[in-house]
């Protein structure tokens, strides 16, 4: 499998970074240049819808984040190999990942995204996992698990994704890993277990800091200051409750279905991460 790393021209410390967490692992990488938000005004006039999260459009960084991953889609879309990886640069590999990444036989035959990373919150998955080797399972992803730093697209969903995403209202990890907004429901995406890598900014220890968060505070910050933030209705949020508290159910009496917050080891320790600003809110 091939690994794409995402990388602004001008982030030569992240470039610096992936560079030392590859070759710890002993894998090679392709880097693939990021489109730079700085100085792009025309990024607001690319197709797209209100982010249902938010009511709000995306900011610039978000839609250069995602024409960042559509290029990399691209390239695994057009190549020869069934599977491709795409990694963010700000990554860290527990130290298991060059042997997972240096063979694609343990994928399940149905997979066509494995989502490698974890962003430290619960999620539903599948109660049947599959032995993936070196201490890892797979078990089908069923709930929102947001995060776009590190996973497998196989061949065919890379050009699905790329089909489905002419026109986008939401972040690129909520189209990849949030069920909600999947231009392309049904697909099988498979979490890793425990996370082959994680963000930096959960565990602080380069010290790269999150190049997304200020613009989607400066945007929440505005729209709140002048109210055209939309919130919801009564009738919205009694649905909302309505749904969570019937999937719990659902999960209780079928035993299908478990909540788990995915793990993070590094040198075969359990890591706990950081304070992160609430995590971002998981935006």
């Amino acid at each position: 499998m091939k690994c794409l790393v995402i990388n602004l021209d001008r982030s030569q410390d992240r470039l610096a970074h992936i560079t030392s967490e590859f070759a710890h692992i002993g894998i090679d990488f392709e880097r693939v240049a990021a489109v730079d938000a700085q100085g792009r005004s025309d990024l607001a006039e690319t197709p797209m819808r209100l982010n249902p999260l938010t009511q709000l459009p995306l900011t610039n960084t978000e839609i250069a984040c995602f024409l960042s991953h559509k290029a990399c889609w691209a390239k695994i879309a057009d190549g020869d190999d069934a599977y491709g990886v795409v990694f963010e640069d700000d990554v860290i590999f527990c130290e298991n990942a060059g042997a997972m990444l240096a063979d694609a036989s343990w994928i399940p035959a149905d997979a066509e995204i494995v989502k490698l990373e974890t962003f430290f919150r619960k999620t539903r998955l599948a109660w049947r996992r599959s032995p993936a080797g070196h201490g890892f399972s797979t078990s089908r992803l069923l709930g929102a698990h947001v995060g776009a730093a590190g996973y497998i697209l196989s061949r065919q969903a890379a050009r699905d994704l790329i089909d489905g995403t002419a026109e986008f209202g939401s972040p690129v990890d909520q189209i990849l890993f949030n069920p909600s907004f999947a231009p392309s429901p049904g697909k099988a995406i498979c979490q890793l277990v425990p996370a082959l890598c994680v963000q930096e900014r959960f565990l602080r220890i380069a010290g790269l800091p999150s190049l997304l968060f200020e613009e989607r505070r400066d945007q929440r910050l505005a729209s709140i200051q002048s109210g055209s933030r939309a919130t919801k209705t009564l009738p919205m949020r009694i649905g909302a409750e309505a749904r969570t508290l019937w999937r719990k159910i659902a999960d209780f009496c079928l035993l299908k279905q478990r909540n788990r917050l995915i793990a993070f080891y590094r040198h075969g320790e359990r890591v706990r991460p950081a304070h992160t600003h609430n995590r971002e809110k998981a935006l």
